[in-house]
C-alpha cells in the first residue's frame, strides 16, 4: 500500500509541475495582462490605419522587432498607434515608419526605416515621419472615373 501511495503522489507532483510550466508558456507566449513583454513603446500617427490592428508586427529590413499595443482614432482623423519595439532594438530619431501588406493580400504590418542620424528614439517618443496604407480600392476608382469629364 505504501508503494501505491508513492506513485499517487509521484504522479501527483508531475501534474502540478506540468500545468505549472503550460500556464507559463502560456503567459510568456500569450503577453497576458503585461506579463511576458519586454522592450519599449513608441507612437506613431497615420493618415490611414490601413486594416492594422492590434498585435500585428512591427518589422524592419523583414525582421519583427515588436508587435502593435494599440491602434485608436484620433481626433476623427487619424490613427494612433502604440508600438512595443523589443529590448536592444534602437530607432533613430529620424525614422520613417509606413504600413505594408505580407505579400499581394497578406497581413499588414508597420515596417520601420531607420533614417541617417546617430540619435535614437526615447522610450514613449513618437515617430514623426509616417506613411499610410496605399488603398487599392481608391486608386482604381480615381484611375476608372478620371478620364470620364
Amino acid at each position: 500500500m505504501q508503494a501505491y501511495r508513492r506513485v499517487e503522489m509521484t504522479v501527483g507532483v508531475f501534474v502540478i509541475v506540468g500545468l505549472l510550466a503550460i500556464s507559463w508558456l502560456a503567459i510568456k507566449v500569450g503577453q497576458v495582462g503585461g506579463i511576458g513583454e519586454s522592450g519599449y513603446t513608441l507612437i506613431a500617427n497615420f493618415d490611414d490605419a490601413g486594416g492594422v490592428r492590434k498585435g500585428s508586427d512591427v518589422m524592419m529590413a523583414g525582421v519583427a522587432i515588436g508587435r502593435i499595443n494599440s491602434v485608436t482614432l484620433t481626433d476623427n482623423d487619424h490613427a494612433t498607434m502604440v508600438l512595443r519595439i523589443n529590448e536592444g532594438i534602437k530607432i533613430t530619431e529620424d525614422a520613417f515608419a509606413s504600413v505594408r501588406t505580407k505579400g499581394i493580400i497578406g497581413d499588414r504590418y508597420i515596417r520601420i526605416t531607420q533614417g541617417m542620424d546617430d540619435t535614437s528614439l526615447e522610450p514613449g517618443s513618437e515617430i514623426e515621419e509616417t506613411e499610410s496604407a496605399i488603398n487599392i480600392e481608391d486608386l482604381i476608382s480615381k484611375y476608372i472615373f478620371s478620364g470620364k469629364e
